[in-house]
């Protein structure tokens, strides 16, 4: 530590307050143990001034100090980040002539690309996860060493590891070249690191492998990625790969293909081929939505799905998003046609159709608008990420005073509609304030901010502040639900833009028989329709609420001497406004029944003789033993009410 420039004393401020002072340079494993035993042991780096560095690199300024054990927040970053070297060590120590590239910690993991002639493969996980737990139980120190530009090339041109010398070579000159040994292994890596690799822990699985491009480039050599997951112990572990059963469960691409509801085909990329029964919940969903927004004032409009370049120049989307649009060009044309992305200019086109006046404010445009956005084949995932959607999307015109009123009405319409759906068990708003580069004054941003802000206030609601990741036009605030496995989806928000009507020359006339510019909101509930879809499938587990059940109940005959009666039961649901289908196959009414239970049908109705002969039927749930027996009227009445959707409920409530 002589090396590192200091003057005495150095005072390190703690978290609680609290200041630790020391006559020369120390580091975090040295604070740790001034405070204490227990805090030295469980101590696995150390943040200065908010930056996480290993426990043993020196501190030589004051500065705000905080030791990481395993219980904080940023453990699991490290243990992921050494668990990946880890993976390295093993890997290379089992297979002599590997070489290593890139091992980062990820999401609930990590994964490391390996340059390898023969193909790794899952049975190959049991003996490397072995030779793993055999590192982690070495115990061996992590040291991070710092070298220069040609000690590092010169080191890993003596090991044949050309891929890090590629990267040596495109570090800027001025950069700091670390590499972190353990044992006799060693890796190219800024850190920081756990102390050593007994700080790991056996909480820690392969999960699969996958081919990747070196730096993602398709021109280069293709490597062998392998991913695992790590956490803070083996329950943890336990935890995580139980949640990964369910949802492998509840995937909404498995689901969609049990239960005959979607497909997609390489023809098609990213477009959705809806099947009936998918087609009818989405025509389910809409026609919710299309009620709901109706009884709050709103006006349904439909814009052209193609339309001239110039509109999104105008707007701004054009220097944010060409590369994610579809262009339509034609020569002896300025501008490209565009295949549009989003609904805003068609909306704004609407507004400024004709003269608007105060009196008409606020004018409530809602445009379920089919889009189209380029996505790469590697970001598309079933409904999650499509390249042709539908929005549920509305522009709000409205004048100064009114902006705060409004933005409340949507917060309670898209709380009522997630309740309506079952997801509103947890919602949070994030309130985004204006990027680093975004467009407009500083002083139509302030006005944005501030109404925004005042609604948070306002509403009951749980909300958080996040500085710098607004839209580049407009503030926001965007909803985040949690479905049935606590996972966090954004699918509502809200945008206060002061910037578009600007520039796409809208205005109103004032009571001051003046012209202003009106202020813009972008409102979006469900946000894609398909990817809501796709949410509430695997919310749901495709067991949906009655009501948006494709199929609310199936007629099942126990012996053919019932067929006549099972048409009457039949049709009196289905005059009843009940989804249903009938099933007088010659099978055994158990496997009519596990048939059905498959497909997730809410209502099997059973019929034989002696049903005919009563005018009843015998009722039996999804997942229920026990059965009814119930007169038809009853049953059908039951399940009518079942069927109401909520906003129907509640009007008869």
């Amino acid at each position: 530590m002589s090396s590192v420039s200091f003057s005495a004393p150095l005072r390190l401020t703690l978290p609680d307050g609290s200041v630790k002072e020391f006559d020369q340079p120390t580091s975090g494993a040295e604070l740790a143990a001034s405070i204490g035993a227990g805090l030295a042991k469980a101590a696995l780096a150390v943040k200065v001034n908010g930056e996480l560095r290993d426990l043993n690199r020196p501190i030589a300024q004051d500065a705000k100090v905080e030791i990481v054990t395993r219980k904080s927040d940023e453990a699991l970053e490290l243990i992921r980040h050494t668990t990946a070297h880890v993976l390295a060590q093993a890997v290379q120590e089992l297979f002599p002539g590997t070489q290593v590239t890139i091992g980062p910690n990820v999401e609930n993991g990590f994964y490391y690309d390996f340059a390898r002639d023969i193909p790794f493969s899952v049975e190959d996980f049991d003996g490397i996860e072995t030779r793993m737990k055999e590192i982690v139980d070495r115990d061996e120190p992590l040291e991070r060493r710092v070298m220069t530009r040609a000690e590092a090339l010169s080191l890993f041109k003596e090991r044949g590891e050309d891929y890090k010398i590629e990267l040596i070579n495109d570090l800027p000159e001025d950069a700091e070249i670390t590499v972190y040994a353990q044992g006799k292994w060693l890796d190219l890596c800024r850190g920081p690191h756990l102390p050593s690799t007994g700080k790991v822990g056996h909480g820690f699985k392969l999960l699969k492998v996958a081919g990747a491009y070196w730096r993602g480039n398709k021109d280069n050599a293709m490597l062998q990625r392998l991913y695992g997951t790590a956490w803070r112990d083996e329950k943890e572990l336990k935890e995580y790969l139980t949640l990964l059963e369910e949802l492998e469960k509840r995937d909404h691409r498995k689901i969609g293909n049990d239960l005959d509801l979607f497909h997609f085909q390489d023809e098609a990329p990213g477009q959705v081929f809806w099947h009936p029964h998918g087609w009818e919940i989405y025509l389910n969903l809409m026609a919710y939505m299309r009620r709901m927004i109706a009884a709050k004032g709103y006006v349904e409009i439909n814009t052209p799905q193609m339309l001239d370049a110039g509109f999104w120049k105008a707007s701004g989307h054009w220097d944010k998003y060409r590369e994610n649009m579809f262009l339509i060009e034609e020569e002896n044309r300025d501008n490209p046609y565009a295949i549009k992305p989003m609904s805003c200019p068609g909306g704004a086109q609407v507004f400024l159709s004709r003269s608007r006046s105060y009196r008409e404010m606020p004018i409530k445009m809602a445009e379920f608008g089919h889009v189209f956005r380029r996505e790469s084949s590697g970001a598309r995932h079933g409904l999650m990420r499509v390249q042709a959607f539908t929005q549920d999307d509305a522009h709000i015109f409205c004048t100064p005073e009114q902006l705060e009123d409004e933005v409340i009405k949507m917060c309670d319409l898209i709380q009522e509609v997630y309740t309506d759906l079952g997801l509103a068990e947890s919602i949070t708003v994030h309130f985004s304030t204006r990027p680093e580069k975004h467009i407009g004054t500083e002083e139509d941003w302030d006005r944005a901010e501030a109404a925004l802000r005042h609604v948070c206030e306002r509403i009951n609601m749980k909300w958080v502040l996040n500085e710098g990741d607004g839209a580049f036009y407009a503030p926001k605030l965007d909803f985040v639900i949690k479905d049935a496995l606590g996972r966090e989806w954004q699918c509502g928000t809200i945008q206060v833009d002061m910037n578009m009507p600007r520039r796409l020359g809208l205005s109103y006339i004032g009571d001051d028989g003046e012209k202003h510019i009106p202020n813009m909101i972008h409102r979006a509930i469900m946000g894609s329709i398909e990817r809501f879809i796709g949410v509430l499938i695997e919310h749901y587990a495709g067991k949906f609420p009655f009501w948006l059940c494709p199929t609310q109940a199936v007629v099942c005959t126990i012996t053919n001497q019932a067929d006549d009666y099972a048409v009457k039961v039949f049709e009196t649901l289905k005059a009843a406004g009940i989804r249903a289908e009938l099933d007088i196959r010659g099978e055994k009414i158990n496997a009519k029944i596990r048939d059905h239970s498959l497909m997730k049908i809410p209502a099997i109705l059973v019929v034989g003789g002696k049903e005919a002969e009563n005018g009843t039927v015998a009722l039996r749930r999804l997942d229920g033993k026990a059965q009814e027996i119930l007169s038809l009227d009853d049953v059908t009445a039951r399940l009518k009410t079942e069927a109401l959707p909520p906003d129907r409920t509640r009007k008869r409530a």
